[in-house]
């Protein structure tokens, strides 16, 4: 048990008042902890200590002289859902589908490089076989120009 240098010591021989010594020890134990709450001199349990701790993180400050603080929420669930992006995502595809669905002729430019340059750039069927004859058939290069 630690005692304090300006504390006398006192010692009953009860049974009864062991509680009281265990007591007495929490409360040097937790005396830094509190945040000028004078009227609770008690040990804070975990829950209280991540209680604090999380308010704190939210931006919170303690007041001295309250003693509560309840935090209602509404009957809800609280369930955040995102909206569809599925449908955000696919839009602007179908739109440059649509400006670029234009017949392109393909000769001179392989079938397998075509397919090859869509899926590696992600662009339409005409903007790859535009690329590869910019490139003159060279895949890297056209992968490269539509990338950048």
């Amino acid at each position: 048990m630690t005692y304090k240098p300006d504390e006398p010591v006192l010692e009953d021989k009860d049974d009864d008042d062991e509680d009281d010594d265990d007591d007495d020890k929490d409360d040097d134990e937790v005396e830094g902890q509190h945040d000028g709450d004078a009227s609770g001199r008690s040990k804070q349990s975990r829950s209280e200590k991540k209680s604090r701790k999380a308010m704190l993180k939210l931006g919170m400050k303690p007041i001295p002289g309250v003693s509560r603080v309840t935090v209602k929420k509404s009957k809800n669930v609280g369930q955040f859902k995102a909206p569809d992006l599925s449908n955000v995502i696919s839009q602007p595809e179908t739109s440059a589908v649509a400006q670029d669905d234009e017949e392109v002729d393909e000769t001179g430019v392989e079938l397998k490089d075509i397919e090859l340059v869509m899926t590696q750039a992600g662009v339409t069927r005409s903007k790859a076989v535009k690329a590869l004859k910019a490139a003159d058939g060279d895949i890297v290069t056209a992968i490269m120009d539509l990338t950048n």
